[in-house]
């Protein structure tokens, strides 16, 4: 172990976070055009008002929500890797600044 050497690359890991970000916020914009075309008002619209398709629009309202509640979950959990990545690459970044001045590389100042 003692060996073993560790370097993280800051612009890769900011690069990967923002990817992350970008597909949280792509899946967020699908969902609300999902939302839009199938939520409730517009399911309703479109199996009308006859007592027959109460209950199969009941079904499609309710799977409707549970597919949106996926989508949010999973937009959120990627919007949080984004975020945590970021986190990490700011705390790696100070601690090789503090490791740096350590050894007496003060940004170039002596």
């Amino acid at each position: 172990m003692a060996d073993q050497e560790s370097f993280v690359d800051h612009a890769e890991l900011m690069k990967l976070a923002k990817s992350f970000e970008q597909h949280s916020y792509d899946l967020e914009s699908t969902l609300k055009k999902f939302v839009a075309e199938t939520g409730e008002e517009a399911i309703s619209d479109g199996f009308g008002v006859l007592t027959e398709s109460e209950e199969v629009t009941s079904a499609y309202i309710e799977y409707s929500a549970d597919v949106a509640g996926a989508m949010k979950s999973i937009y959120t959990h990627l919007d949080a890797i984004g975020a945590g990545l970021k986190q990490v690459t700011a705390n790696t970044e100070a601690n090789d600044q503090g490791v740096g001045a350590l050894f007496g590389n003060h940004g170039g100042k002596r």
